[in-house]
């Protein structure tokens, strides 16, 4: 399991025991929550959800989910990293359901044999750059991102104030070296606060729409779901 956002990523500790867990974890979420767009007690439902999905996940079995991450941002849960058969994606995700804060799951868990201590390291060391891409840009406000790293796959989580700051933190998360793509499930503050017209009609469901010109193809608007850099 990997650590928040701006901690040191830790890849080679025992596993806590449950209290251990917990206490630092909230301790944690109420010190960044000062500084997030997000309050302290969103802050500490994401990291009770985290430690009991982990906790349940490891009860259940180290050696099938030792390789699963767990990631929870505003109530979403993200699964990376791999399992050996379906009947486990599916049981992880079944967990991640389980706690009282989950509001939705992404399982982006790959089915695969184990990938070795070296694979990992190296998609810690993707994760590190990108973190520290995003604390050196002046136009992200980077406490705000979760950031995992999978087969050179980002996922970006958190909240962002404008959907220009988002393909920001996505360019930036591109350009580190061994990136093969970037995945957001990222809110975008100022999409969820815009009030929506008035209207007789049921509303379009949202879409993603390209931006002539661009870069980055995709718009993400305020929606629960993968959008891909």
């Amino acid at each position: 399991m990997r650590a928040p956002l701006l901690l040191l990523p830790l890849i080679a500790l025992l596993p806590l025991s449950n209290c251990a867990v917990a206490a630092i974890g909230t301790a944690g979420a109420v010190g960044l929550a000062a500084s997030k767009d997000q309050t302290i007690g969103q802050s500490l439902d994401d990291t009770a959800a985290s430690n009991q999905i982990k906790t349940w996940l490891l009860t259940e079995s180290t050696a099938r989910f030792s390789e699963v991450d767990v990631e929870v941002a505003g109530g979403l849960v993200l699964l990376t990293g791999r399992v050996y058969g379906a009947e486990d994606r599916t049981l992880a995700e079944g967990f991640a359901w389980r706690s009282a804060y989950t509001q939705d799951v992404a399982n982006e868990l790959k089915i695969e044999q184990p990938g070795g201590f070296f694979a990992n390291v190296s998609d810690e060391v993707i994760s590190g750059r990108v973190r520290a891409r995003l604390i050196g840009s002046s136009k992200v406000k980077s406490v705000n991102y979760n950031v995992e790293t999978y087969d050179g796959v980002v996922y970006l989580m958190g909240v962002a104030r404008t959907s220009e700051e988002l393909r920001k933190a996505a360019e930036e998360a591109s350009l580190v070296g061994g990136v093969k793509q970037v995945v957001s499930y990222v809110r975008v503050v100022e999409e969820v606060q815009r009030p929506a017209a008035p209207t007789t009609q049921m509303p379009p469901a949202p879409s993603y729409q390209p931006q002539p010109g661009s870069a980055y193809e995709s718009e993400a608007l305020p929606e629960l779901r993968g959008v891909s850099y």
